[in-house]
């Protein structure tokens, strides 16, 4: 087992190699690395049997085991992100801007590689595919580190990854998997100014708020993702509850998901009735205000001030009886944590003003939240949501993982 330091420097060594090969070369890579996922779903399989049965014995809640579940159809529509995100335009080397000056000086930007990107993420065996692929593709390397729940599965998917690499004559050490899941690597990997140009965290609250906080190379930060649906009192019924159970249990446990339901009270006597219908053959637990209380009866629990901040990751739910649009405005703008919001409403006054004054990374107009994702968007797969506004906001993609240089050209000129 190479330490997190040797493993740095071979990442370091590398982005040389990544970020002067060619954008053939990239796609072939990515094209091996698909089909080397293929050729070897049973054995992946194999590994991601011993993390979930060992994820079972230490007690993981059934969200975390669904994000640790890898699948034949989940495996296949990996590599086939790999694919898309062989597909993309390389963004290497383009040309943003160039623009004359007075003195003949000719002055652009240019988009280049970051350099080594590090990803520290937790029981999502795929990230270890998506964050490698896009980093290659973007023509950086990258240091792997992901948590112990996934480890057998992610440490089969980089040796696989590393060899497809190998096979085509290309950096290997591109991608650099951290075998030590203790904390102590995690605090390394937070500190390895000089070698990492960049670290990127994907989980949960705990996990961002440690790197973000501890971390002394430069940091993205993604986030949780505490995401509303507001049905306005225009809205289509029938359309909202169709909404509102895609994005809370279609799969409750990621971060698109959504975690609180806010109604108009012109349409609530109405609604609720139908939500509370449309989740419950899912088991949806509702935690709701005095007046959902009131009208759907017992069942529901009495909804908390934590209630409303709460990213539950499973089959729960708040629920808020509200006023006025900008009264759901102010809620959201409260309690949310940037990441995925959506109004139901058939009035466009209504719609455009959510869009405006709701502070998310992805703002929905009758749509489910559960599109906010790289593949969705046509990225081809995704690094992490980020919520924050500096560099990149919502799902980063390729283009987010790469930075910009300027360029000048002269004639002589001397200031």
């Amino acid at each position: 087992m190479k330490d997190i330091l040797t493993l740095a420097r071979d990442a370091r060594d590398a982005k040389a190699a990544v970020a002067a090969l060619s954008a053939a070369d990239k796609n072939r890579g990515l094209c091996a690395i698909a089909d080397a996922l293929a050729a070897h779903t049973p054995e992946i399989l194999a590994a991601n049997a011993a993390d979930i049965e060992n994820g079972r014995k230490n007690g993981l809640n059934e969200g975390l085991i669904d994000r640790l579940t890898l699948t034949q159809a989940r495996i296949a529509g990996i590599a086939e992100g790999c694919r898309q995100v062989a597909a993309l335009e390389d963004p290497i080397g383009e040309v943003l801007w160039m623009k004359a000056r007075p003195n003949g000086l000719r002055i652009g930007a240019k988009r280049v590689p970051m350099g080594v990107i590090g990803i520290i993420y937790e029981a999502r065996p795929n990230v270890t595919v998506d964050a490698a692929a896009l980093c290659f593709k973007a023509g950086s390397s990258c240091l792997l580190r992901g948590g112990k729940e996934a480890y057998h599965s992610s440490k089969c998917l980089s040796d696989l990854m590393r060899a497809a690499l190998a096979a085509e004559g290309l950096p290997e050490n591109a991608v650099n998997f951290v075998e030590d899941t203790s904390r102590e690597s995690a605090n390394a990997m937070m500190k390895l100014n000089g070698y990492l140009d960049v670290l990127i965290p994907r989980g949960g609250a705990g996990l961002i708020r440690a790197v973000v906080e501890h971390a002394t190379v430069p940091v993205i930060e993604t986030g949780t993702g505490n995401c509303h649906i507001y049905v306005d009192a225009t809205a289509d019924l029938g359309m909202a509850q169709s909404i509102t159970v895609n994005a809370k249990c279609s799969r409750p446990s990621v971060c698109n998901a959504a975690e609180s339901l806010l109604v108009h009270r012109d349409v609530a006597e109405a609604f609720l009735p139908m939500a509370a219908a449309g989740l419950a053959p899912y088991g949806v637990k509702l935690h709701g205000c005095p007046r959902t209380c009131e009208i759907l009866g017992e069942g529901v629990l009495p909804a908390t001030e934590e209630d409303y901040g709460r990213e539950y990751l499973g089959f729960e739910m708040s629920v808020k009886v509200v006023d006025s649009l900008g009264d759901a405005i102010a809620h959201i703008n409260r309690y949310n944590t940037g990441h995925s919001e959506a109004i139901v409403t058939e009035s466009y006054q209504a719609s455009q003003r959510f869009l405006d004054e709701v502070d998310a990374a992805a703002v929905y107009v009758n749509a489910s939240t559960r599109f906010t994702d790289g593949f969705e968007f046509g990225f081809g797969a995704e690094i992490g949501i980020s919520t924050q506004k500096l560099h990149a906001r919502g799902p980063m993609g390729l283009v987010a993982l790469t930075s910009t240089k300027y360029i000048i050209y002269g004639d002589g000129q001397v200031r």
